[in-house]
């Protein structure tokens, strides 16, 4: 098996624990939609923006640490070990900082309700410790176990966001029967409430399974390791945290800024772009271990130019198939004709994305060349594009502002990363063809949007235009990776 077809396959097994339950995900973004009111949404929005925060911090870079240490070190179960306890010990000084002073910081994020911020300590805490579980599932190859995890999680969170946002007050509506304490806990709390207390319970669960993992390997903490871990992480976590702001200061600003409903309306429409980002993480998963295993092969570059290449290729058909179908996907997705004035955001934030996921490929360099300050230095400067487009614009053009900053952000990573690279890392990149297919994508989704909305024997003869063109510049390519 060629090593870009074994890639593919790794991919498509790792992204299958990735899409799925992002997908369920996006399906019960209509379910909140039509719960919640918009200014109801953003509260929702808020919460899960505190929690990419906070994950960002507890994680500080370990993860990706882990992937390189692994594949370097001998002692594989040192790795595990150090790691592990690393991360559970700052965990859970956080966990009692944040409990015996929780209050006084709910009140500072803007918590209306006390319990919310609780609930988010302890999602986040019971996350942050499964992420050494879940490396070592993915760096030893065990995707049925990895993806097998995943789904429960996403399950569980499903199940709970049905019943309550859905079959209680049906229940209730319809004289069925329920026990009482279900009819208490539901009619006491906010209803956003029980979309927080869904995603603890799905925590709880994941960590109880996943529990046995951290008994398979002796505790040894090596002191002289994670400090050479810690240099190499906690640029990665600056460079997190950064990024989350790239990603979600844009929906903190507009709340604050705009009001709740344009923020709420702007996220729901945010999160069509979000088969980019399932796109990109389903990669992600597979690529992450991958790079790094093939970091000491003779054609290492090639395969890293190919595998950028086939992402653009990928990423720009899902670009397109969103843009081109996008009232299809905002009425199945959204739902309330409330949220459908933000839908000029969507051609810009999967563009943005996909520079995104192309900036994912090309920062392979700074990590297998342990410079990862450099990727701290992209985040950040990213994320002082994003904080002044966003501060100086909002107020001009509401929510556009913060979909083109997003764009602005992601494009200047993307070339930072490239030109940088150049000098440390050179991969010979198949450029002309990874701007075509941007730029084809771009082009047409942009005429579709403003021309043809609703237009689909447009929107089916440029997918076909565009299925014809990757056949016949990739007919080789795609003939060995077809070939069993």
């Amino acid at each position: 098996m060629s090593t870009l077809k074994r890639f593919l396959k790794d991919t498509i097994i790792y992204g299958i624990a990735a899409v799925l339950p992002r997908a369920i995900n996006i399906f019960l973004v209509k379910l909140h939609t039509s719960t919640l009111a918009a200014d109801k949404y953003a509260v929702n929005t808020d919460y899960y923006v505190y929690a990419a925060y906070f994950n960002a911090l507890l994680t500080y870079g370990m993860e990706t640490a882990f992937f390189r240490f692994f594949s370097k070190e001998k002692d594989k179960g040192k790795i595990v070990s150090t790691t592990f306890i690393s991360l559970l010990a700052t965990t859970f000084l956080f966990l009692g900082l944040m409990l015996f002073f929780s209050e006084d910081i709910a009140s500072f994020f803007g918590f209306k309700h006390p319990l919310f911020f609780k609930l988010l300590v302890w999602t986040i805490t019971l996350d942050t410790l499964v992420v050494v579980p879940y490396a070592y599932l993915r760096v030893t190859n065990k995707p049925i176990k990895f993806t097998l995890y995943k789904l429960i999680n996403i399950g569980v969170f499903a199940l709970l966001n049905v019943f309550f946002l859905w079959f209680v007050p049906f229940a209730l509506k319809n004289d069925i029967s329920l026990p009482n304490f279900i009819i208490n806990y539901y009619q006491t709390y906010p209803k956003v409430m029980h979309i927080f207390v869904a995603g603890t319970v799905a925590s709880a669960i994941t960590f109880l399974l996943l529990l046995p993992t951290f008994f398979q390997f002796k505790l040894q903490f090596d002191i002289r390791l994670i400090k050479k871990m810690l240099r190499y992480s906690l640029p990665i976590m600056v460079g997190s945290l950064a990024f989350v702001t790239n990603e979600n200061l844009d929906k903190l600003l507009l709340g604050n800024l705009l009001g709740d409903y344009q923020m709420g309306i702007y996220a729901a429409c945010y999160k069509l772009g979000v088969f980019m980002t399932l796109y990109i993480m389903a990669f992600r998963l597979g690529a992450e271990p991958f790079f790094f295993n093939q970091a000491d092969k003779k054609n290492a570059k090639e395969t890293y130019a190919k595998i950028l290449t086939w992402f653009t290729i990928f990423g720009a058909l899902f670009m397109l198939i969103v843009v081109l179908f996008i009232d299809l996907f905002a009425e199945i997705l959204l739902g309330k004709p409330e949220y459908f004035e933000a839908l000029q955001i969507v051609p810009i934030i999967l563009l943005a994305n996909l520079f995104l996921g192309i900036y994912n490929n090309l920062s392979i360099w700074y990590k297998l060349t342990d410079k990862t300050k450099f990727g701290m230095y992209f985040s950040i400067t990213g994320a002082f594009i994003t904080i002044i487009f966003n501060w100086i614009l909002i107020p001009k053009i509401g929510f556009m502002a913060s979909a083109w900053a997003t764009l602005f952000t992601y494009a200047f990573m993307l070339f930072a990363s490239y030109f940088v690279g150049k000098k440390h890392y050179p991969v010979p990149y198949q450029l002309k063809k990874v701007a075509f297919y941007v730029l084809f994508a771009s082009v047409f989704s942009g005429i579709s949007f403003v021309y043809f909305r609703e237009n689909y024997w447009f929107s089916v003869s440029t997918l076909l235009l565009f299925f014809g063109w990757i056949y016949w510049q990739e007919k080789e390519g795609l003939q060995q990776l077809l070939k069993k």
